[in-house]
């Protein structure tokens, strides 16, 4: 398992402390589900919900409809 250190302001530490502490967490399982929460490669369950949720939005054909055609890309 890694260690990491970081350094934190007085009033931040102070805040992270009381929080983890209300909380019932280490300092460090409290930062490493952070870390993974930022590191996650899926959506969350509650917006994979939400799909199809919005009936009345228009679909990227409808909106591309009227646009016209692209015109042809030069060859690089």
């Amino acid at each position: 398992m890694g260690q990491v250190t970081i350094y934190l302001g007085k009033e931040t530490e102070a805040k992270m402390r009381a929080f983890v502490k209300s909380m019932g967490l280490s300092q460090s399982r409290w930062i490493a589900g952070l870390i993974r929460k930022e590191l996650q490669s899926e959506w969350p369950e509650s917006i994979v919900a939400m799909s199809g949720a919005w009936k009345d939005l228009l679909s990227a054909e409808d909106i591309r409809a009227g646009m016209g055609q692209d015109i042809t890309r030069e060859k690089a």
